[in-house]
């Protein structure tokens, strides 16, 4: 039978009824046990207790759980970049690091440190966690005040769709014309709202209880139907363009599953009480909204396509459907099942132990207590009651017999019971393979050699190594759904600082299929032998690029300052800036043109025959310009020795004259001014020379 496109009843109908059976087979077959797993979490048990005993409960469940999260987090937030992505070829190299950078950038940006908590803390506890990773697009409002605008102008500006006027006012000023004559103009003030629609990438993690799949998935791909449940406010729903008229008619939880509501009080604690003030407010009401992801074949082509649904209420009233490039879920098992789409959960290996270790250790703390304080024998009549009662130290009992008051004697059995508790803490080892705190056990690792220490360290972290590389395939799906979002939908070049540099970066050029590689591995979580491997790295890198220079086609400058950076943020360091310059494999193609250029016009000047020649001649000019300065300065000082000679001569004359003119004629000579005549400064070659 040829196939027939499908109309909205007939969609709305087979959407609800797969949300109906995949919630019927989560409540009925998965929640009861997450309930359980809940309980022993918070440190509770299903065993009873008998009136006036001991109602302590052993922590098994969260004991062992608190012991292994701290390891599962260190090893997956120790290195900046969790997972990266691989090129296909040596002109994808360039590309895969800015998309590496910035999707990395993206999940710090958004808390991923919480993210990957949340989802670790409920796989752990629950079996299974759920990330959701999406594109929101979302209106942004700036104010703007214009002033001194003409009728013109206004217009031009408020003729936009995504201008909102706030402000206006019109006052009448005057102008004059081109011809020279007064006239009244208007002069426009206005504040205005522009609208402009962003949109970022978001990813939340999704409660258990909200989750649900059909009964015969094995994982997401192969679901039949996968479906995030959840309320909304009405409002919310209505600026997704929802009918307000249908919106008002959706239900909530609060009168749906009662399963659900269980699911919420174990995991919060506390029960969320329906508010009449949310009546007041209809845009307030709570509603409940699920997002289907279904393939179905809508238009008869007889191919089903995968198609993103939105159902409102309890009864999955269908408001929209569109088609869908890929489920927008990520799921994360720390022990998945093969074959089956729930894994298992380490607080289900340790619930039987938590209910015999609280019967141990309730049993330990009554003995002690009937040994501290034991039950007494009264022969009625022969004592006072009130005075047998008082538990007052040093209360005196009166008695009209002796030995009216016997005690009745408990042995002391806790001391052989204690041993029972240190097989159970074994025994909790040995099923889930987190060891507590075997590397700072000093006595069990005494005169032992660092080998030996290095082995049982390595054993005791075996299974927290195997949970983490079950858990990085869904971190690995979690980046490439990120990838493949931003490819997608962000228009827009992106500036982002990659090796100490900011630099332009368009995901719409990147190849989103690119293969993702996760930087986690069994035996990689030590800081010590990461430090060690970078160390040794460096060395070889180092002596490869001294021994064959930049063109040796293993390493480069930009490998060696990774190198560097990775081993101070192994130690701890993660501004590498500070300490080495940034270094990209296009600074490096830079300097190695610069220094060519250099090599070449070296060469050139020793292949040129006249150079040398050249060289010589101004060097020769150089020497010989020297010499004739020094001579010049030389011929100076002597021409001033002999003036300075003659000067004296004739000064010396002078006095003679001036003493002879004296006695003769009775005349005085001014000799003073005569000697001031002589002493002025000489000009020889073109410099003034002071008298010597």
């Amino acid at each position: 039978m040829q196939p027939k496109p499908m109309t909205d009843d007939e969609i709305a109908g087979i959407v609800q009824n797969a949300m109906a059976e995949a919630v019927d087979f989560v409540e009925s077959e998965i929640s009861n046990d997450r309930l359980k797993y809940q309980r022993y979490m918070d440190g509770r048990v299903d065993i009873g207790h008998e009136d006036g005993r001991s109602k302590v409960v052993s922590s098994k469940v969260r004991d062992v759980i608190r012991a292994v999260k701290p390891s599962l987090m260190r090893v997956y937030m120790s290195s900046t970049r969790p997972v990266e992505f691989v090129p296909r070829g040596p002109e994808d190299v360039a590309m895969a690091e800015q998309a590496s950078a910035f999707v990395a950038h993206e999940f710090e940006r958004l808390d991923g440190f919480k993210l990957l908590s949340d989802a670790f803390h409920d796989s752990l506890v629950k079996g299974q966690g759920v990330l959701k990773a999406y594109y929101r697009d979302y209106p942004e409002s700036k104010i703007y005040t214009f002033t001194d605008l003409s009728d013109d102008e206004y217009t031009l500006l408020v003729s936009d769709d995504d201008v909102q006027v706030l402000e206006h006012t019109v006052e009448m000023s005057i102008e004059m014309n081109e011809f020279g004559a007064e006239m009244e103009m208007p002069i426009h003030a206005v504040k205005i709202s522009r609208q402009s629609m962003k949109g970022k990438l978001c990813i939340e993690s999704v409660p258990p209880e909200e989750f649900f799949v059909n009964r015969d998935a094995r994982d997401l791909k192969d679901a039949y139907i996968s479906a995030h449940r959840t309320e909304m406010r009405a409002g919310d729903l209505i600026s997704m363009g929802i009918d307000p008229e249908i919106v008002y008619k959706l239900d909530s939880l609060d009168s749906g599953s009662e399963m659900t509501e269980a699911e919420v009080y174990e995991r919060q604690g506390y029960d969320n009480d329906s508010s009449d003030s949310d009546e007041l407010d209809k845009s307030m009401k709570p509603v409940t909204v699920t997002e289907a992801y279904m393939r179905m074949d809508t238009e008869g082509t007889g191919y089903p396509v995968l198609h993103k649904f939105l159902l409102g209420g309890t009864k999955y009233e269908l408001l929209d459907y569109e088609p869908a490039d890929e489920i927008c879920f990520c799921v994360l098992e720390h022990d998945p099942e093969p074959h089956t789409f729930y894994g298992n959960s380490l607080a289900s290996l340790v619930c039987d132990d938590q209910d015999a270790a609280t019967a141990i250790l309730r049993g330990i703390l009554d003995n002690v207590a009937m040994v501290n304080n034991p039950r007494l024998g009264v022969v009625t009549g022969q004592a006072e009651m009130s005075d047998v009662l008082n538990n007052e130290i040093g209360a005196i009992v009166r008695m009209r017999s002796p030995n009216a008051v016997v005690p009745l004697t408990t042995p002391f059995t806790a001391g052989q019971t204690l041993s029972a508790l240190t097989y159970m803490d074994q025994l909790v080892e040995t099923k889930t393979g987190v060891s507590q705190n075997v590397a700072l056990n000093a006595d069990a690792l005494q005169s032992t050699t660092k080998s030996g220490v290095d082995a049982t360290v390595e054993a005791a972290q075996g299974s927290v190594e195997v949970m983490t590389r079950n858990l990085a395939s869904g971190v690995r799906d979690l980046f490439g759904l990120m990838l493949r979002i931003v490819h997608k939908n962000m228009d827009e070049e992106q500036m982002m600082r990659l090796n100490g540099q900011f630099v332009p970066v368009d995901p719409k050029v990147w190849d989103i299929s690119m293969d993702v590689q996760i930087n986690v591995g069994l035996g990689t979580g030590r800081k010590d032998e990461k430090a060690a491997a970078l160390q040794q790295a460096l060395q070889i890198q180092t002596t490869i690029y001294q021994q064959y220079g930049a063109a040796n086609g293993i390493v480069s400058l930009t490998n060696i300052r990774n190198t560097l950076s990775d081993l101070l943020s192994a130690s701890g360091v993660r501004n590498s800036d500070r300490y080495f310059a940034p270094m990209s494999p296009e600074i490096e193609q830079q300097m190695l043109q610069m220094q060519q250029q250099q090599q070449a016009a070296m060469a050139q000047q020793q292949q040129d025959p006249n150079a040398a020649f050249l060289q010589a001649e101004q060097m020769k000019a150089q020497v010989k310009m020297q010499s004739d300065m020094a001579k010049l300065q030389l011929d100076a000082q002597k021409a001033a020795a002999a003036d300075d000679l003659a000067r004296d001569q004739m000064a010396q004359d002078l006095m003679v004259d001036a003493a002879n003119a004296y006695g003769k004629y009775g005349a005085a000579v001014d000799v003073a001014t005569v000697k001031a005549e002589q002493d002025k400064l000489r000009t020889i070659a073109g410099m003034a020379q002071p008298r010597q």
